[in-house]
């Protein structure tokens, strides 16, 4: 699996292109980027549960799933949210520009934007540049990956092949998200793409499967973003189908482990962070409980504070999975590492060097392990700390 860029040029799969460009919108850096599939591709897509949704997301919504999507176009700079029927408007007519460049039907061009809430959108400038993304649109996905950045530190791809009874297939992975973070979805954009041929119900099943243990397992600080999304296109241009149940599990292994590679490269870029937390949490009786006690260790400002400050204070812990709904029997028998080191067993705390975990936690690897032992479900989710430098970042941001 190769992470990109700066270890290498992040290739797409076959049959697709992209393309990013500066439009004018933002002063330096590219704001307009395109993913274009050469023939027809099967489309399938996971949205935020946000009830203020941006306009990208309404349209796109109503136009997946479908076995006919050409590109996905996205913007950055500026969200295309609670800005009324003019940003439908605006939305619609950037959809329209690249199905014009493209040759196609504006039903077949997904749509995407990322940026400041509330400021109307610069269509002129979108729709002028839209000519030229397509036409030098290439095979790495760098360019695009750059265009749909906000106030991401680095760009976000990764690629893999896969070989399967057919013949060998590619999967590439491109995502954004620094800030606004936190399931469902999080303000991030995700874009998986694949030369393998899916049908439609197998695709948005392997989706949202994958988006559920990975995408929505992520959290920087609290907030549900009006613009989430992640797509999936799968265009079938290496001519590989699923033939058994063991390419279907190869494909979506890779789905994954490119998803996941994905949510932690964004959980890692949160805004200010300086560190990457990953907390398991193992042994419960309920798999949904698990995922909501596990992401709420990871949103907690009093927890992520405290790493931040290489601080050891696990009572912080014990006290979030209570407040998420941990049994109290549950908690009775509880097991709690914190960089590996044990701070709590059957419930109760066990003696440990406070200076040793305090080094430990200055490391840029946070690891928190939780077993109930009242069960047999697991989740794992992904955060940051939360450092001084997120409070400059976001008091300046508009």
């Amino acid at each position: 699996m190769t992470r990109g860029p700066g270890i290498a040029r992040t290739l797409l799969p076959k049959g697709f292109k992209a393309n990013g460009v500066n439009c004018g919108v933002r002063r330096y850096r590219p704001d307009l980027g395109i993913l274009i599939s050469e023939e027809d591709a099967v489309g399938v897509g996971m949205f935020t549960l946000n009830e203020c949704r941006a306009a990208p997301v309404l349209y796109s919504q109503k136009m997946v799933p479908s076995k006919h999507i050409r590109a996905i176009i996205t913007n950055s700079g500026q969200a295309n949210a609670a800005t009324g029927p003019e940003g439908v408007e605006t939305n619609l007519k950037m959809a329209e520009a690249a199905a014009r460049s493209l040759g196609c039907n504006t039903h077949q061009v997904l749509t995407a934007s990322t940026g400041v809430i509330g400021q109307p959108m610069e269509i002129e400038k979108i729709v002028g540049a839209v000519g030229d993304l397509v036409h030098n649109a290439g095979g790495s996905a760098e360019p695009f990956a750059l265009a749909i950045l906000t106030t991401d530190l680095v760009p976000k791809t990764v690629t893999t092949t896969v070989q399967l009874s057919g013949g060998q297939i590619r999967i590439t992975g491109i995502a954004k998200g620094s800030g606004m973070i936190h399931p469902n979805m999080a303000t991030m954009l995700g874009y998986l793409l694949t030369d393998v041929a899916l049908p439609l119900d197998v695709a948005q099943d392997m989706l949202t499967s994958v988006t559920n243990e990975t995408f929505n397992m992520i959290s920087v600080d609290g907030d549900t973003s009006t613009n989430d999304a992640v797509f999936l296109m799968a265009n079938g241009a290496s001519g590989v189908k699923l033939n058994d149940d063991a390419d279907y599990a190869a494909v979506k292994k890779a789905l994954l482990e490119v998803s996941k590679v994905l949510s932690q490269a964004i959980a890692r870029d949160g805004e200010g962070a300086t560190k990457l937390v990953e907390v398991n949490l193992k042994g419960s009786h309920d798999l949904a409980l698990a995922r909501k006690a596990a992401r709420g260790i990871t949103v907690s400002p009093l927890i992520k504070t405290a790493i931040h400050g290489a601080d050891p204070n696990w009572g912080r812990i014990l006290a979030r999975l209570g407040a998420e709904g941990i049994p109290a029997a549950s908690l009775d028998k509880l097991s709690l590492k914190i960089q590996g080191k044990k701070v709590m067993e059957k419930g109760r705390p066990v003696a440990f060097d406070r200076g040793e975990l305090s080094t430990l936690l200055r490391q840029d690897l946070i690891k928190i392990q939780v077993d109930l032992f009242s069960g047999d479900q697991e989740a794992t989710a992904w955060g940051c700390d939360l450092s001084k430098k997120y409070v400059e970042i976001n008091t300046e941001y508009s």
